[in-house]
């Protein structure tokens, strides 16, 4: 009877241990304490927030939501966009799972399809990345064929895949449709017509276009992948003369291939081959430049074959750095390209009939270290000023990875390379 008095004390005492247990790893709910403590609320004032880039704010927005309504979808959404913004990715994917577990309305599976859209196109954890955000677009559409944040997200998505004439077809159905993301769909546009006037034809080429600024490595890869400089100086030296049949009959055999007089020759006799051209002709490779800062560069392959090439303002510094990251000027772009103009066609002072001339520029001045150079590439219709209606050229800002192809582009036109 003992017994059974204290299992009847102690089996309540267990139940309600466990029930406070089960609360305290629940997520924590709270009381709204006035009518605009809302999850609704709270989501929109944390999109505004994460417009502005204001990420612990627009989290800790996202969280409140949570804490009023733990199944609310949009807030969830919400998170996952912070945390890719942030590079999260993981914790993102876990937003998105919840997002797309409670989403009960169109709109909450608009909202977490077009998101998802986003975490594919940055995370690009799958190498089938495009063909998943490519699904998740399907998704949406079927839901709403007029949804423009869908055609605007998966527009990005085929531009970051360097897919540029699907990217087209998306942003020009965004303004079609004049809801949302017009004015981001028109810049859009416009940066793909620059980069098709462009004409990139490699896909290292269609990469650079995107960057805002170019890098050395950058120009390297341009110079090697796009331009080909390394086929285009091979064509401008000499060519050996061809030696015909019967001059090959006259030359020894120990001149011809020393190695096998050699090995045919009897012990006893001695053949010399060091007076032979051939055999005394270097036979080690030549040289290969190397820098020190890029043995883990992506673009390692282009660099040392522009430091083969010796293009003028691509060379390594005094310490054997080849400096990939660093950005270049309008101004020092131009020095390379005038370097390179210069070895293809021979002309060895391309702006000789201007430097005693007035400055084609207003912010280039004679005595400026780019002045000869500007000027050899502007006189050539290669580069052109920065800003049209001032015509200044801007030397000392940086130029874009499709200003530095429509530059590549001009520069085969001049020199006639298909």
């Amino acid at each position: 009877m003992k017994r059974e008095r204290i299992r009847t004390l102690i089996f309540p005492f267990i139940i309600f241990t466990a029930v406070l247990s089960l609360i305290s790893c629940a997520p924590k709910t709270r009381v709204a304490v006035s009518q605009l403590d809302t999850p609704g609320q709270h989501t929109f004032t944390g999109l505004k927030l994460l417009d502005l880039e204001k990420y612990p704010d627009a989290q800790r927005e996202f969280k409140m939501a949570i804490q009023l309504n733990n199944n609310y979808s949009n807030a969830y959404t919400g998170l996952a966009l912070v945390n890719i913004f942030t590079g999260k990715l993981d914790i993102a994917s876990d937003n998105l799972t919840l997002s797309s577990k409670y989403a009960t309305s169109d709109e909450e599976k608009l909202f977490a399809d077009v998101s998802r859209i986003r975490y594919y196109s940055v995370s690009k954890a799958d190498q089938q990345w495009l063909d998943l955000a490519k699904s998740q677009f399907l998704q949406a559409i079927l839901i709403d064929s007029n949804h423009a944040p869908a055609y605007y997200f998966m527009g990005l998505a085929y531009k970051d895949a360097l897919e540029f004439n699907l990217a087209s077809q998306m942003f020009s159905k965004v303004i079609q449709l004049k809801t949302e993301h017009i004015a981001d769909a028109d810049v859009q546009l416009k940066i793909l017509q620059k980069i098709q006037e462009a004409l990139p034809t490699t896909q290292a080429g269609k990469k650079i276009a995107l960057v805002e600024r170019l890098t050395r490595a950058d120009a390297a890869a341009l110079f090697m992948e796009e331009l080909k400089i390394r086929d285009l100086y091979n064509k401008q030296l000499p060519k050996v003369p061809e030696t015909t049949a019967k001059e090959i009959e006259k030359i020894p055999a120990e001149v011809k291939d020393p190695e096998k007089v050699l090995t045919e020759a009897k012990p006893t006799e001695k053949v010399s081959v060091e007076a032979s051209p051939i055999a005394t002709a270097p036979t080690q490779a030549p040289l290969k430049l190397m820098a020190n800062d890029i043995a883990d560069h992506p673009l390692k392959k282009d660099i040392e074959g522009i430091l083969e090439t010796k293009v003028r303002g691509l060379e390594n510094d005094p310490n054997g750095n080849f400096k990939p990251g660093e950005v270049l000027s309008r101004g020092e772009y131009a020095i390379m390209l005038e370097d390179i103009l210069i070895k293809l066609t021979g002309e060895m002072d391309l702006a000789a009939k201007y430097v005693n001339s007035k400055s084609l520029f207003p912010d280039v001045p004679s005595d400026m270290p780019y002045f000869k150079a500007i000027i050899a590439v502007s006189s050539q219709g290669i580069m052109e000023a920065k800003n049209i209606k001032t015509g200044e050229f801007a030397p000392l800002k940086p130029l874009s990875g499709v200003e530095a192809l429509l530059t590549i582009r001009k520069l085969k036109e001049k020199l006639k390379i298909n």
